[in-house]
């Protein structure tokens, strides 16, 4: 619909110069349809009104409800019911409520409050929801018989939940970047923000490891019978079409299918990778885990800041009381010169020969004329550029890339088997380990100690994806620990360590 000329009148009550008194008035009529009232007078709209200017006259309310009803947001109507004489009867008294265009007017202001009011979250609440509709949708497909309202609900139930996920994802990690940004200055409110956004992150990729492969699993099992899944959800859709012809019918059940497959197929390249692409979920966790690096930075530039660093602001100053203390001109351009790193330009050359015949100190108003050839000064080139070469076909190395990490992942899931067992062991019991155990070792013990207080202390810690928990207790000073790896021995005061794991991979 166009945005016309009576459809702008509709919001000029917003910027009017009593537009507390429009929105008051605007706000009980909306209360009023909530309330199934089907009209108000102006003696009602007084006292109900919630004003936020001050109390108005009784005159004043009906000259705005009289300009609301001129611009088109209430609809009036001559008030017959309290007529007691015939001078009543003339006496001008009318009943009010919103139009149609008021109606949406206050609908979209109620929107646009809410958006601009909403915290988004990272829901991981949703990851269970949309696995539990997945299963649903096996059973459903797996049934005898189709139950086309049961399969209709679920999709219906699915794709709702997923896109709130997708929506309060993208805006929550948008206004994260933001809030770091502008809590930059305040280094209370860093510090304080700095442990609840890293607990919340952490705990959000924990959760969001664990169930996001069961949900690609379950994706993966359905996605080859998804399509007389959608076929029978938009048959369902297409029973509440606009009657019409046939062809008008079967258009509207083809846009249906077409909408869910849509749908399915925005979900599926969430959660599973296709034509060479990282899902979206992926993409979601690194920015996750990229915020909390980010948030240090901010809190590591406030101490910086507390510590009294010199920065670029307090060198210049500095610089410049070099340059007043400067003797003479010459002086203050060999301070220069070296400050800024202002060397002669001779370096550059188009004419060799000539050039290596001048002092670097030669100005370039005494230099003889430099000779340029015509193609350097029509094509920004002196010799031509050969042929661009031809794309490379990249399926063969995208093919050994995907084995060699396909290799890789089961070589640390057989390290992640062997080292989270869930039991207590000393490190001078570990054993021999492989390149790939000892690498996962090292992670996990560096993680361990970054954490660790004092020397002393106790460690419990959860790995940075989630998948793996730590707690890593030291034993007396003179104990030593020795692991044996194929690039050496690596030893230690010895610990006692606990690797369980926390989610499946």
């Amino acid at each position: 619909m166009p945005f016309t000329d009576t459809s702008a009148d509709l919001f000029r009550h917003v910027s009017a110069d009593k537009a507390g008194i429009y929105r008051s008035i605007m706000a009980s009529f909306a209360a009023a349809k909530r309330q199934f009232r089907l009209h108000m007078r102006p003696d009602e709209v007084l006292a109900e009104a919630h004003w936020t200017d001050g109390l108005p006259r009784l005159e004043e309310v009906q000259v705005a409800l009289a300009q609301l009803a001129e611009w088109g947001n209430l609809e009036a109507q001559p008030d017959t019911a309290r007529v007691a004489s015939i001078s009543d009867f003339y006496r001008a008294r009318f009943l009010y409520r919103l139009s149609h265009g008021g109606e949406a007017v206050e609908t979209a202001l109620a929107a646009f409050a809410q958006a601009l009011g909403r915290r988004a979250e990272l829901q991981t609440v949703a990851l269970e929801d949309i696995a539990s509709r997945l299963k649903t949708l096996l059973a459903l497909a797996d049934a005898p018989t189709l139950d086309a309202a049961k399969l209709h609900e679920t999709l219906r139930d699915l794709v709702r939940v997923f896109e709130s996920l997708a929506d309060n994802a993208q805006a929550f990690m948008a206004g994260m970047a933001r809030s770091i940004e502008l809590q930059q200055a305040d280094a209370s409110a860093v510090l304080a923000y700095k442990q609840r956004l890293i607990n919340y992150l952490e705990r959000f990729i924990g959760d969001f490891v664990g169930r996001s492969g069961a949900i690609a699993q379950h994706i993966s099992l359905l996605h080859p019978r998804i399509d007389p899944l959608l076929w029978a959800a938009a048959q369902r859709e297409a029973r509440d079409a606009a009657p019409g012809d046939q062809q008008a019918q079967a258009d509207a059940l083809a846009q249906r299918q077409q909408a869910w497959r849509e749908r399915w197929g925005g979900l599926r390249g969430w959660f599973v990778s296709t034509h060479h692409e990282p899902p979206q979920a992926e993409v979601l966790r690194s920015k996750a885990r990229a915020a909390i690096p980010q948030l240090l930075a901010a809190v590591a530039a406030l101490n910086e800041r507390r510590s009294g660093r010199s920065d670029r602001s307090a060198d210049f100053r500095v610089l410049a009381g070099w340059f007043a203390t400067c003797g003479s001109d010459d002086d203050a351009h060999r301070l220069g010169r070296a400050a800024f790193a202002l060397n002669p330009a001779r370096h550059f050359s188009l004419n060799p020969d000539a050039d290596n015949e001048l002092p670097a100190t030669t100005p370039w108003a005494e230099a003889p004329p430099l000779r340029i050839h015509p193609r350097l000064r029509e094509y920004g080139e002196a010799a031509p550029r050969g042929p661009l070469p031809k794309v490379r076909e990249r399926n063969e190395e995208r093919a050994l890339l995907a084995r060699q990490l396909r290799e890789e992942h089961l070589q640390v899931e057989a390290a992640r088997a062997r080292l989270a067992s869930g039991r207590t062991t000393r490190l001078s019991e570990i054993g021999q380990l492989d390149p790939h155990a000892f690498a996962l070792f090292l992670s996990l013990l560096g993680e361990a100690l970054s954490a660790q207080s004092s020397p002393e202390g106790v460690v419990e810690r959860q790995t940075g994806d989630g998948l793996l928990h730590i707690r890593l207790e030291p034993l007396e000073a003179h104990t030593r620990a020795e692991v044996s790896t194929d690039a050496g021995v690596f030893a230690g005061r010895d610990h006692l360590i606990t690797i369980t794991a926390t989610q499946a991979p």
